[in-house]
């Protein structure tokens, strides 16, 4: 479990296959094998590290649900170790489950911040609320507006110097983790059932 308040950016040390190693600093701090570190938006799971680097098994869902197969060599990513117990929580509940990707069409001035559109499919617009969480590349951003085909998030200055959003530019695809309530809810609104789907259930797996 994360809180979406990136703590580094690292740099894609390489992707080979399944594997990916990325060089980084701060998150090595007490790193064990296992470890989860959110990696732009993604949890990934510690294989192996060194000094300045930590590796990480990447499925092949992930590649398919994530922009992770267009980042290049040296690019940057942002990372986040999981939460601890009794840690400040300065973000919302992320889980490092990314659930598409998104593309941004703007980034605009306005007052000391930047607002910044992103085009995203219509399963992930229903779970985006306005003045609701969503995560961008594993950072905790509250949702200004959402529309039918696009939404919209305001990011001040220090957000875009210490994330990979310094590097963002239009067109740049963008890791989307929607609020995990959204999820439980659409998926409560949404369920269909009936009684003779429960008895066929039942009959089914030798309850009745």
């Amino acid at each position: 479990m994360f809180t979406g308040i990136v703590e580094e950016v690292g740099k894609l040390r390489s992707l080979d296959g399944g594997r990916i190693e990325i060089s980084c600093a701060k998150v090595l701090d007490d790193v064990k094998i296992g470890d989860s570190i959110n990696t732009n938006g993604i949890c990934l799971t510690v294989v192996d590290f060194g000094e300045n680097f930590f590796a990480a098994d990447v499925m092949p869902e992930t590649f398919r649900k994530t922009s992770l197969d267009e980042l290049k060599r040296g690019g940057i990513v942002n990372l986040e170790r999981a939460l601890k117990v009794g840690d400040r929580f300065g973000g919302h509940i992320v889980s490092g489950h990314i659930d598409g990707v998104g593309k941004i069409l703007s980034i605009r001035p306005e007052g000391n911040a930047v607002l910044i559109d992103v085009a995203a499919e219509n399963f992930l617009l229903r779970q985006i609320a306005s003045k609701g969480s969503v995560a961008l590349d594993g950072i905790s951003l509250t949702v200004v507006d959402a529309g039918n085909e696009k939404f919209s998030v305001s990011m001040i200055p220090h957000t875009r110097a210490v994330t990979n959003f310094q590097s963002k530019r239009v067109g740049s695809p963008v890791n989307i983790e929607t609020d995990v309530l959204a999820k439980y809810v659409e998926r409560l609104l949404n369920f269909k059932t009936s009684a003779n789907v429960t008895k066929n259930f039942l009959e089914a797996n030798g309850f009745i």
